[in-house]
């Protein structure tokens, strides 16, 4: 049996032991760091072809990850080769093209240009092979000097035309004397036939929106302008981003030790999913790792990713500190009962770059655990903090580069006498390859994991109780507490990915049970049972069919026909379904879509609908007044990585509309009692309006209140609304929440008014909550009370035709009465610059109606942090470029909505409804009682 087969055989028989399971993921706003720009030409079969190019004639193929951060292609299927260097010969070589990466540029590029005026831009992280002495070494691209050799393609014109060259690259650097570049020239080393060490003649900056990468087998590099670019094997781990394991790892390492022609491959997966064994202390354990996301526009994946796993690894940047995505994923893994650990990263960066002393190294050590540990304790019950507080002697926190693949933990030091000043002395002397070999980075780490994360025996007594509301003392209650094989089947799906070939995925977390290929299954809350098709490990890009998985997996099913992203599923069509998964942001840009054709137009309908299914994150609507179709995200990116899933992963041509803040409406004071009539005179409902008490909001938010669903328990609401400062008697009369709004019954023996109340209800979530009277927009934190009502005593005259426009129209009234405000989306904005462009920054930021809530020095940088409104934000990323000339490193977060200004809110309302086709101005309180 090989390798590859003996793994997978390992994976299989772990399933089954629950002791040594761990079910983790990783999250952090983390680059990936070795890219290049689009306009760089890759050698392919002796064309030379841009990255952008090249990546956009895979559009087809399957989609092995998707972010809005990054879209990578499966390209095994091609056999394509490519251009690389072989090390070890020291020759160019054909290699095998296995996947294409496309990244959101998060940071400005390097231009290296070397001798002969071939030059590629790169990611700062971007290691180039360069020439030290006899030997081939990696050098980061923010490390190179001029005169620093890199290994090339040698350039032609060095040879017979040396003289025209000379004069040509002498043209391009008027700066440098022809002896100078004569003594360049003889700088050149020839390695091997058609390869040469060049030493870089020009160092500069340069901004580009996208970068590109290729994972090139088994030599990692390709040739790009000319230049050889190195990557490591990192990248075929596809975990782009957490950058924790090791290459030292690869023989264990599933992710990319699978039989390629298994029965079925190409699932798309948004939080990339690896399994991996790892052997410690002489036992071997299974890994489940979740790469989550770290772009802010794609939370929801994270939210959803929390469900599936018990633990978390915390990434956070030694030198940026604490970020707002740190903050934001602490809260999320706290709310499900996922317990985190802490991984220092980049630390070299302190020394390199930060030249600050060893103490000052340990000093910036304490602040960063500090920070995070105060984010987790104020968020955990009693009897957990101490269990989960963060100790640096216990081990659950490691330092480390994943870049130079070395981490370090106190226990792991003790272990092995290595200090904290050796690690000190490696970085400043370069030596971290030998630092990787006494501390490699998949040990520590791993190790880590092992001791401090769970396994899902510890962590469902733990997480159930918090994410599923049903009797514990039920059957199904009972199995998923004890990850019972043989009880009830309880399967939480927490994303659908898309198989070219199966169809729609459901994966997803199984709490209780065993799922076997041809079981019938329920999704809770459909009419009929499904039959799971296939069921299987999900292995990277690939998934591992298998008769049948037990409980405390993460488990893919292919046949749930009706399971969206939150479905629970069980054996047991009665089971209570687990508590939805609320994320913490709502969507807040929208635009418009139409199919080019109208052709098209069902396709389109489909794909929309296929997409909303496996991202809730993204909202599909049909603007009944225009016909177009209304898509909203969580910022200008997830659009448009769903736009152009649209375009080239579906096949259906759109247009598209520029993207516009999605605004929502509220009220000032109180207002009311308003009547309402209903059109045929009958019946009168008198509506009450006011803001809804901020403790009610923030709990509805954070999933405490359930919105949009029956109400199970009236007596346990009504005592949690009242701890709240919501009034006794209005407590006990809740009817629904919508959203962040609340239907009150306050009325006392109205004859029938039992019967209509459906129809009251139906008006109030329909109508008034989700089109406002002032713009159309959704409504927000309002509390709309019913106070006396009317009724027609024949029920012929009290039909929806009747109650609806009464119902709305009273509570419309009663919002102008109250004084109608529109409110926008606020985002967070956080800046890292160096001081000496600081005022350019703060003023980018300041004339976006940003207002600067701190700003801290670090070294020679400042740290902004600034609130500002997401409809000013557009556009920023290149501001702030051109304003900080390419140096600051920033990043945005999602925190809820305030009033518009006074000043400004008539010609924001007057634009909103004039594209929505409606009379300019709104209307006002009389309108409603006529």
């Amino acid at each position: 049996m090989g390798r590859k087969e003996d793994n997978i055989k390992r994976a299989e028989t772990l399933l089954h032991r629950k002791e040594f399971i761990r079910n983790i993921g990783t999250a952090a706003h983390i680059d990936h760091g070795k890219c290049l720009d689009g306009n760089s030409r890759i050698l392919l079969g002796g064309e030379g072809v841009a990255a952008k190019d090249l990546f956009e004639r895979f559009a087809r193929q399957p989609t092995v990850k998707e972010t809005p951060d990054e879209i990578v292609k499966d390209l095994r299927g091609l056999d394509l080769r490519i251009l690389a260097l072989d090390r070890e010969s020291r020759k160019f070589v054909e290699s095998r093209l296995k996947y294409a990466w496309k990244l959101k540029a998060t940071e400005t590029l390097l231009r290296v240009t070397i001798l002969g005026m071939q030059s590629v831009a790169t990611t700062p992280e971007h290691e180039f092979l360069t020439w030290r002495g006899e030997d081939l070494d990696e050098v980061r691209a923010r490390d190179l000097r001029v005169g620093d050799l890199v290994v090339a393609r040698t350039p032609q014109s060095l040879g017979e035309n040396a003289r025209q060259f000379l004069g040509t690259t002498h043209r391009s650097l008027p700066n440098v004397s022809l002896a100078g570049l004569s003594s360049l020239v003889a700088k050149v080393v020839p390695i091997a036939e058609d390869v040469s060490a060049v030493p870089v003649v020009k160092l500069g900056y340069e901004v580009a929106d996208f970068v590109y990468d290729f994972t090139v087998d088994p030599h990692h590099n390709f040739i790009a302008e000319g230049l050889v670019v190195h990557n490591t094997t990192l990248s075929d781990s596809l975990i782009a981003g957490a950058g924790m394991i090791s290459q030292d790892l690869a023989g264990t390492q599933l992710f990319m030790d699978y039989d390629e022609q298994e029965q079925a491959r190409g699932i798309t997966i948004n939080a990339a999913i690896a399994s991996m064994v790892h052997d410690h202390e002489g036992k071997e354990y299974l890994i489940n790792l979740i790469d989550t996301p770290g772009h802010v526009d794609f939370g929801g994946d994270v939210t959803r990713a929390m469900r599936a796993i018990d633990g978390v690894i915390i990434l956070d940047d030694a030198v940026e500190g604490v970020m707002p995505q740190t903050e934001t994923v602490i809260r999320q893994a706290l709310k499900e009962r996922v317990k985190p650990v802490l991984f220092i990263n980049k630390v070299d960066r302190l020394v390199n770059e930060l030249k600050i002393t060893p103490e000052q190294m340990q000093q910036r050590f304490t602040k960063i655990i500090t920070d995070v540990n105060t984010r987790i304790l104020k968020q955990l019950p009693d009897d957990l903090k101490d269990k989960w507080a963060l100790k640096v002697e216990s081990g659950n926190v490691a330092f480390g580069s994943a870049f130079h693949k070395w981490a370090i933990s106190v226990p792991y030091m003790k272990k092995t006498g290595i200090t904290f000043r050796d690690v000190y002395k490696h970085c400043q002397e370069g030596t971290m390859k030998e630092l990787s070999k006494k501390a490699p980075l998949h040990e520590v780490v791993l190790e880590m994991v092992i001791k401090h994360l769970p396994n899902p025996l510890q962590a469902q007594p733990v997480r159930i109780p918090v994410i599923w509301k049903g009797d514990m003392e039920s059957p199904v209650g009972k199995a998923m507490l004890k990850v019972d094989e043989n009880g009830p089947v309880g399967f939480m799906v927490t994303k659908i990915l898309v198989d070219p070939q199966a169809g729609e995925t459901a994966a997803g977390r199984l709490f209780s049970g065993k799922i076997r290929r041809g079981q019938e299954l329920w999704v809770i809350g459909m009419p009929k049972p499904q039959r799971a098709q296939i069921v299987a490990m999900i292995v990277g890009p690939d998934r591992i069919p298998v008769e049948e998985i037990d409980a405390g997996n993460v488990v893919a099913v292919v046949g749930l026909k009706d399971a969206i992203a939150g479905s629970t599923v069980s054996d047991n069509k009665e089971m209570q379904p687990f508590e939805a998964i609320v994320h913490y942001s709502d969507p807040v840009v929208t635009m418009a879509i139409e199919a080019k054709s109208t052709q098209d137009l069902p396709k389109l309908v489909d794909t929309l609908r296929s997409i909303a299914k496996a991202d809730p994150s993204i909202q599909v609507e049909i603007n009944q007044e225009t016909g177009e179709h209304l898509i909203s995200g969580m910022g200008e990116l997830h659009l448009e990585i769903t736009i152009y899933r649209v375009q080239n992963d579906y096949k259906v041509p759109v247009i598209t509309s520029p993207p516009i803040v999605v605004y929502r409406e509220g009220v000032r004071g109180k207002g009311g009692p308003f009547e309402g009539k209903s059109p045929n005179k009958h019946n009168r409902f008198y509506f009450e309006v006011e803001p809804l008490e901020q403790a009610v909001v923030d709990a509805i938010r954070a999933g405490d209140i359930a919105a949009g669903q029956r109400i199970k328990d009236s007596k346990a609401l009504a005592k949690k609304l009242e701890e709240l400062g919501m009034a006794k008697d209005e407590a006990k009369s809740v009817v629904w929440f919508e959203d962040t709004n609340v239907l009150v019954d306050a009325t006392k023996g109205i004859q029938y008014l039992h019967e209509t109340m459906e129809l009251i209800k139906q008006a109030f979530i329909e109508e008034a909550m989700r089109k406002g009277p002032l713009a159309g927009e959704k409504s927000m934190a309002v509390k709309a009370r019913l106070v006396d009502a009317k009724l027609h005593e024949d029920s012929v005259h009290r039909g929806p035709a009747q109650v609806i426009p009464a119902t709305y129209r009273a509570i419309y009234g009663a919002m102008c009465q109250a004084g109608r405000i529109l409110l926008e989306p606020l985002t967070k904005v956080y800046v890292n610059v160096p001081q000496d462009v600081m005022g350019s920054a703060i003023g980018e930021v300041q004339s976006r109606r940003g207002v600067i809530e701190d700003i801290t020095q670090e070294g020679d940088h400042s740290i902004i942090v600034a609130k500002a409104p997401v409809a000013e934000m557009f556009g920023f990323a290149t501001a702030i470029r051109s304003a900080t000339a390419g140096r600051a490193f920033w990043s945005t977060e999602n925190v809820g909505f305030q009033s518009v200004p006074t000043d400004l809110q008539p010609d924001i309302v007057r634009k909103i409804r004039e594209r929505k086709g409606l009379p300019p101005e709104p209307y006002d309180e009389s309108y409603y009682a006529a």
